[in-house]
């Protein structure tokens, strides 16, 4: 079941229970999609659920010192909040580093996980063209992308991550591994 599904699924029981509140105790109202539509921020590999805007890297380091290194570290590194840059061919050791660099198999997650959770201090309070500026930073800072790179909901999902191939299906018979995003079941 897709994320925007699951919140409309959510919502629909919300709204049926509002209804019955309604009903029994003139309270409450029937949730809208205009409601709904906020919630409904998720960027999947494909590219699907980006939205319009683009960043560069250039605008992603100065909004990254500004906005992220405190907790981040100027580099990556790490100081409050996890290290960002490195790791690189840790995995299979027995300490592994697990950054972006290293870990993440997309890059339209980190795009997703800064839109939703970053700054730590005020949460989803970036711009699309601020989050991609940021992830453009990020993905150079680990050797990803170039320094002159742009990226947009179309660039995006083409950027290759070190990562990629370092995940798998589940090999149990009883679960399903048909990638779905629409209609799953």
């Amino acid at each position: 079941m897709s994320s925007r599904n699951r919140v409309l699924l959510m919502a629909a029981l919300l709204g049926l229970s509002t209804s019955l509140l309604a009903q029994t105790y003139q309270i409450g109202r029937k949730t809208t999609e205009a409601q709904i539509a906020p919630w409904v921020i998720d960027a999947f590999p494909s590219g699907a659920g980006l939205p319009a805007g683009k960043g560069t890297v250039g605008e992603g380091r100065k909004l990254y010192e500004t906005r992220c290194a405190a907790c981040h570290g100027m580099k990556g590194e790490g100081t409050l909040a996890d290290r960002l840059v490195g790791g690189m061919d840790t995995l299979k050791s027995g300490r592994p580093v697990k950054t972006v660099g290293s870990y993440w198999p997309y890059a339209t997650t980190l795009y997703d996980y800064v839109n939703r959770a970053m700054p730590y201090d005020s949460p989803q309070s970036f711009t699309p063209n601020e989050v991609y500026s940021v992830v453009a930073y990020v993905l150079h800072m680990n050797g990803i992308v170039g320094a002159d790179a742009t990226l947009d909901a179309a660039t995006l999902p083409k950027v290759k991550m070190p990562n990629s191939a370092g995940f798998t299906t589940d090999p149990r018979p009883d679960v399903s591994n048909i990638p779905c995003t629409r209609d799953c079941k």
